[in-house]
């Protein structure tokens, strides 16, 4: 399309302005090479765990959304298999060229690296070294683990720099052309989607204080095992609970800050996390069910209390998805390019 406004001559792309520059269609090649290894691995570990656990695959498959029935052998965890979906979506996105691709893939190579992080310090203690070394499996697991740390500095280094500007042939005179800013729908949605997401990280981080004062955990212990791999004790690749509570609030509160400031397209990224938290949260009802907790949760005020936090969270992560899903940006509508 070419728009002429006075001397200037504005040209911009004629193709499918929901797709990523020709220029960097490598880049999101190589992401999606990368996500598609490192969940290729993630699951290689699933399908071990479920060849030599006791359970069948219709078992794996219960387990999924029902704790109860989750295989006590299993490698990785829930956490794990979320995000081995996530990585596979955002690669099938990155090779059509979408462009929330990006902050998708910014988000799982951002976790990668803090999981990394996480393993470089417990590797710091030499009776977890030892580990690697005696365990049959521990090559393996280091290999997994250096792989991981490989496919966030690829995905990062690659993605980064991918960034979408419009080009524009101006004068000498004319002042640098500015970065589109989103349209008010685009804003008004992002907003409404950082507000869900700072309130569910107020919310986790109280309730996570709560049970730490309820129980008399050490506090210092629960934060090391958040980023120190040896305090777990075993080369399991499932992460810990102290990890993923605490890397649940910081994305909430980061990602939460992001959306609504609405600076920046991030739809990829709200839809990755609010994804994975949608389906923990749908496993917890499902154990919630099973277990009857239902028609004996409002026998205390901590129950009433939990099941209102797990309910708060369900409607939060499902409006995320949904609006999400239905979020064309003005920018991609007809309407916004006729207008041009």
């Amino acid at each position: 399309m070419v728009m002429r406004d006075g001397d200037a001559l504005d040209v911009r792309p004629g193709g499918d302005p929901a797709r990523a520059a020709p220029q960097h269609h490598g880049a999101y090649h190589t992401t999606a090479f990368f996500l598609t290894l490192y969940a290729t691995a993630l699951t290689a570990w699933t399908v071990y765990g479920i060849v030599q656990g006791d359970g069948s695959v219709w078992d794996f498959v219960e387990g999924l959304f029902n704790p109860g029935a989750s295989p006590a052998s299993q490698l990785v965890g829930p956490y794990e298999w979320a995000f081995a979906a996530a990585f596979l979506a955002t690669a099938g996105l990155a090779v059509a060229h979408r462009r929330p691709a990006r902050s998708a893939a910014l988000f799982s190579g951002f976790f990668l690296l803090a999981v990394s992080l996480r393993e470089a310090v417990g590797l710091c203690d030499a009776a977890y070294r030892d580990q690697y070394a005696t365990d049959p499996l521990g090559g393996w697991a280091l290999a997994t683990r250096v792989l991981g740390l490989v496919v966030a500095v690829v995905v990062l280094t690659t993605m980064l720099p991918a960034t979408e500007t419009r080009p524009r042939r101006r004068t000498r005179s004319d002042p640098p052309a500015p970065r589109p800013a989103p349209g008010a729908r685009d804003r008004r949605l992002s907003r409404i989607c950082g507000v869900l997401f700072l309130a569910m990280g107020v919310t986790r981080l109280v309730w996570t204080v709560h049970e730490l004062t309820l129980t008399g955990m050490d506090t210092f212990r629960y934060l090391r095992g958040a980023v120190d791999g040896s305090v777990l004790g075993t080369l399991n690749l499932a992460a810990s609970t102290e990890f993923t509570t605490l890397g649940s609030v910081l994305g909430f509160f980061l990602l939460g800050w992001l959306a609504f400031r609405a600076r920046r397209d991030l739809r990829g990224a709200l839809l990755v996390f609010a994804s994975v938290e949608l389906y923990l949260t749908v496993r917890t009802v499902v154990w919630l069910t099973v277990t009857d907790f239902f028609n004996q949760s409002f026998e205390t005020p901590q129950g009433a209390l939990s099941m209102a936090i797990t309910a708060f969270g369900l409607a939060a992560m499902t409006s995320v998805v949904v609006l999400v899903m239905g979020w064309r940006s003005e920018r991609e509508s007809p309407a916004a390019e006729s207008t041009t």
